[in-house]
């Protein structure tokens, strides 16, 4: 028989992916990974059973033909939620969760007297629902929107609210398109990546309609910054995601459209991730072509 640790040890993965793998193969429910690791350290002598073998041998493969471990375990956390993925949606990255705490600051930092409460949150291109439900579990007291183009996408995410028994409210949509409503907070996770962008083999795995934007990767980022102003409530902020080298540009979008206080927010290895601006009276308008 093949015990836990040496079923582990012979894979050649990372050990943290062989780790997550393994505990997938025996049904071990998705918690707090450190509780996990432990329980798994605890048992690594006991004997693998035949079956569960089977199914890590095929999860080990997988991830060595590169497709994401999230896809495999059909999990990943964000911002403490434990959230259902699939090859529908892109996975949700840690760098992510920058866009998320810069909203719930701009939330905080309005003026109540200005904008009244119920304060009113629109996540655009939401995919599984991270930045959305994120935003909801966080502050219960929002009304938090949240669009996407992809049926398929909008599947997940509403399997993802339904699990969390969070309130957000999904449609299809186009971007800023169809939307009727003015918030006091859009977010943004577009796609950003240029077509012929040298990264994009290693996301194969992934939807390339949620990941390419135009030949310089900022198609969607100028509609969005182009149109958000007359959908945000004065005083508003829209935020938005962007590639590691692309700040200085979105920056300059920001600009174009009338938004003032534009800033940019670094993710965990200090790149410029996160741009954002915020709406004073009726000065931000559809100025970016």
């Amino acid at each position: 028989m093949t015990t836990l640790h040496q079923a582990m040890s012979a894979t050649g993965l990372d050990r943290l992916d062989a780790q997550l793998l393994l505990l997938h193969a025996l049904g071990v429910p998705p918690q707090d990974t450190a509780a996990r690791r432990a329980w798994l350290l605890a048992h690594g002598g006991d004997d693998m059973p035949d079956a569960a073998l089977a199914v890590f041998n095929q999860c080990v493969q997988r991830r060595a033909n590169g497709e994401p471990l999230a896809y495999i375990t059909c999990h990943k956390e964000f911002f403490g939620l434990d959230l259902g993925v699939d090859d529908r949606v892109l996975v949700p990255r840690p760098d992510t969760e920058v866009l998320v705490q810069w909203a719930l600051d701009a939330i905080d930092g309005l003026d109540d007297a200005s904008l009244p409460p119920p304060r009113r949150v629109l996540d655009l291109g939401t995919g599984s629902g991270a930045v959305a439900l994120a935003i909801q579990h966080a502050r219960p007291d929002l009304l938090v929107d949240a669009l996407d183009a992809s049926a398929a996408a909008l599947q997940v995410a509403r399997a993802n609210a339904l699990s969390l028994r969070l309130p957000v409210r999904f449609q299809q949509g186009s971007w800023l398109a169809q939307v009727t409503t003015r918030y006091h907070c859009i977010v943004a996770n577009p796609p950003y990546i240029a077509e012929y962008d040298t990264h994009l083999p290693a996301l194969r795995h992934e939807p390339l309609q949620a990941l390419v934007a135009g030949p310089d990767g900022l198609a969607d980022l100028r509609t969005i910054v182009g149109t958000a102003g007359d959908h945000l409530h004065p005083g508003g902020w829209l935020l938005v995601e962007h590639g590691y080298d692309q700040a200085r540009a979105v920056r300059d979008l920001f600009d174009l459209a009338g938004f003032a206080e534009v800033a940019t927010r670094r993710d965990l290895a200090g790149h410029e991730r996160c741009t954002g601006g915020r709406v004073i009276g009726d000065s931000a308008r559809l100025l970016v072509k």
